[in-house]
């Protein structure tokens, strides 16, 4: 596609989408803050920079990061990436941020000169590996268009939902719903295993009945199995996006009881020092409340990559 990329940021997620735009053909130089998690990079093609100043010169930078904090870090901070006389022609970021701290950002960048795009996902590492990711980006449309076709190099579809922030919105309201559907699933599940339901059986019908879909087919063999070691989403992220989420609400005049209620369950999970973990743990929890202790079933599952 013929532009210079380059990438901040290599977490579970950020890596396997560096790896796709490599994979379709691009150039990709990269940067992390933990130097050793871009180096299997290079196997692929990579290119690996002592700064992020040196993706300055690109015309396209990809940033994920986890807060809203570590993105302003990363671009205005102390060698940060338009902290210099050299700036990329685009920045496209595809973290899970605040509306108003995206808003901000954008008036800083536009300011510079340097056009800004906001493009959050849905899916996790292995559907991002996968090529199947969900890519939902706001801000000029012009601007859109011309980075699209990178987009489509990491997602199964790209969407643009209009100008500004609208995208940082759209991700907030997923995220939030993620929190909620859990919560409701694993109060179900524990509730249909106390009362004599194996939990794969109970799982299983509610998969294959009009409730089901694909987030719920995607959990439950880690729920069945107890495998909260293999970690998609860790309950300390989940609680930031719940509070983004319920910022949100007060911001626009949404009540949302349910989001609330499981924003005081996800903090319990925090507090009780679950980190690096599947949020999926709340089913352990929700179930010793409960006074049920459960095991592992030990079932042979699909891992719901289509999810």
């Amino acid at each position: 596609m013929g532009k210079r990329i380059g990438w901040i940021g290599l977490g579970r997620m950020g890596e396997a989408m560096a790896k796709r735009l490599i994979k379709a053909g691009n150039e990709v130089s990269v940067w992390n803050r933990t130097a050793s998690k871009a180096a299997p990079l290079a196997e692929y093609g990579a290119s690996i920079v002592g700064s992020k100043q040196d993706l300055a010169s690109c015309d396209i930078v990809f940033t994920m990061v986890s807060t809203t904090d570590d993105l302003k870090q990363v671009l205005f901070g102390e060698g940060g990436l338009v902290a210099g006389t050299a700036r990329p022609k685009v920045v496209v970021d595809s973290s899970s941020i605040s509306q108003e701290g995206s808003a901000e950002i954008r008036t800083r960048l536009e300011a510079m000169g340097v056009g800004y795009l906001c493009s959050p996902v849905s899916g996790n590492a292995k559907v991002a590996k996968a090529g199947k990711l969900l890519q939902v980006a706001s801000g000029p449309k012009a601007l859109y268009t011309e980075v699209e076709p990178y987009l489509q190099a990491m997602a199964r579809k790209v969407m643009w939902v209009g100008e500004g922030e609208l995208a940082r919105i759209w991700k907030i309201a997923h995220n939030t719903m993620f929190g909620v559907i859990i919560q409701n699933l694993c109060e179900i599940t524990v509730l249909a295993e106390k009362a004599g339901i194996p939990r794969h059986i109970f799982l299983e019908s509610i998969n294959d009945s009009v409730l089901g879909s694909m987030y719920t087919r995607y959990k439950t063999p880690m729920l069945t199995n107890l495998t909260f070691d293999q970690v998609t989403f860790t309950p300390k992220l989940l609680l930031k996006d719940m509070d983004l989420g319920l910022g949100a609400a007060r911001a626009h005049g949404v009540a949302m009881p349910a989001a609330a209620a499981t924003r005081e369950s996800v903090a319990r999970l925090v507090g009780r020092g679950h980190e690096d973990i599947d949020f999926a743990v709340l089913l352990v929890e929700t179930a010793k409340d409960a006074g049920l202790e459960l095991t592992s079933e030990n079932m042979k599952m699909s891992d719901g990559l289509e999810a």
